[in-house]
């Protein structure tokens, strides 16, 4: 876009706190503050929030936290008893620390965008994949979008009917515990060919050829 970095001071206390300090005036300015709350998730939230804060009290004008991937995303509904809806909790956190607007991309679902009582920008990343696959001239004879799970079936079948209806995969994951997963079978036999593999969020896409 043409535009430099806002100038801001951020570090750590010995306790592990965060300080952040602007080092240039936001007065009546609108503030994009870019910021993944990806792994160390909690360290990048809370940087955010305490960023956002910042340009809340040194009056800027709007705010709009741009998060290209959006922590704890995942946790937007409860599947079992005694959970939280950690999803819920950020968007709230985001919002309450002064934030007038949200740009996520991709999210885990749509629903999240719901969480939020400021607007929320959703944008995704699948014209940007689709001009890239269409660079590698790929057959769609020889072509297979695979869903990793029952719960990507959507976005690959949108993946799929962009690429001239390519066949479409799904695999039966069952989950055995927290970041553990059996692949039982797939629903389609998949022969030697390009297989593109649609992963949510934090892989967004990998392709097998």
């Amino acid at each position: 876009m043409g535009l430099d970095l806002g100038k801001i001071k951020i570090k750590r206390f010995a306790d592990g706190e965060i300080y952040v300090q602007l080092q240039e005036s936001v007065r009546g300015c609108d503030v994009f503050l870019v910021q993944p709350t990806c792994p160390p998730a909690n360290e990048n939230i809370m940087e955010l929030l305490v960023m956002i804060d910042a340009c809340r009290r040194a009056s800027a004008k709007n705010i709009t936290a741009v998060i290209p991937y959006f922590g704890y995303a995942r946790a937007d509904r409860k599947t079992q008893g005694r959970e939280s809806i950690a999803a819920k909790l950020v968007a709230n956190l985001i919002t309450e620390a002064g934030a007038n607007r949200v740009l996520a991309c991709d999210l885990h679902s749509g629903q999240s965008m719901g969480y939020f009582d400021i607007p929320v920008d959703h944008v995704y990343g699948q014209p940007v994949i689709l001009d890239y696959l269409a660079s590698k001239a790929i057959s769609s004879d020889d072509l297979v979008v695979v869903s990793p799970d029952v719960g990507g079936v959507a976005r690959a079948r949108a993946f799929a009917k962009k690429l001239s209806d390519a066949p479409l995969a799904i695999v039966d994951k069952r989950r055995q515990g927290h970041n553990v997963a059996e692949v039982r079978f797939t629903y389609k036999l998949v022969s030697l060919c390009s297989m593109i593999v649609i992963f949510e969020v934090s892989f967004i896409l990998h392709i097998l050829i």
